[in-house]
Formats: structure tokens, sequence, C-alpha cells
């Protein structure tokens, strides 16, 4: 019977092979899994993966973004308060 592992799981064990340099014999004897599994794990997981690339690119998009929301939102405060403040000399100017 073949088990499921989780992608959780399986990155997890690429992780102690790929970034700790624990053999992949001894990580797969430790978690109960073949030598063969972990080394297609570590093709689809591991650093040089495409999978890898895409969770990279996305990782830097997403920060690209935060960093593009923070400057919008500070440059909306802005005018939020520029607006409230040339509303008030208005006012002030209507009255003269």
């Amino acid at each position: 019977m073949s088990q499921r592992f989780t992608e959780e799981f399986k990155s997890q064990a690429v992780k102690q092979v790929t970034e700790h340099g624990h053999s992949v014999s001894s990580v797969s004897e430790r978690l109960g899994i073949t030598s063969s599994s972990l080394y297609n794990w570590i093709k689809r997981y591991g650093p040089d993966s495409e999978e890898h690339k895409n969770l990279l690119d996305q990782d830097n998009r997403i920060k690209q973004l935060e960093k593009e929301l923070k400057r919008v939102t500070m440059e909306r405060d802005i005018l939020k308060e520029a607006t409230v403040f040339f509303a008030g000399e208005s006012k002030k100017n209507t009255r003269s």
C-alpha cells in the first residue's frame, strides 16, 4: 500500500537534505520513506526546481506589491490631509 505525504512533509524532508546537510539515506531512513522518493522530491521541491523558483518569484512579487501599497497608502493619507487643510482654508477665505 502506497502512502500519501503532504506537500509540507515533502518540502521539510527536502530541506533536511538541501539546507541542513543530512544525507538522503539518513533522512529517508529516519522518516520511513524510500531514498528514490526523496530524490524525486528533491527534484521537485529542491532549490533548483521550477516550483522553488516560482515560489521565490511569487515572494518577490508580493514584497514589491506590499512596498507599492505602503507608498500609495502614504500618498493617499497625505492627499486626505491636504484636502482637509485646503477645505479649512477655503472656508476661512469665504468668511472674510
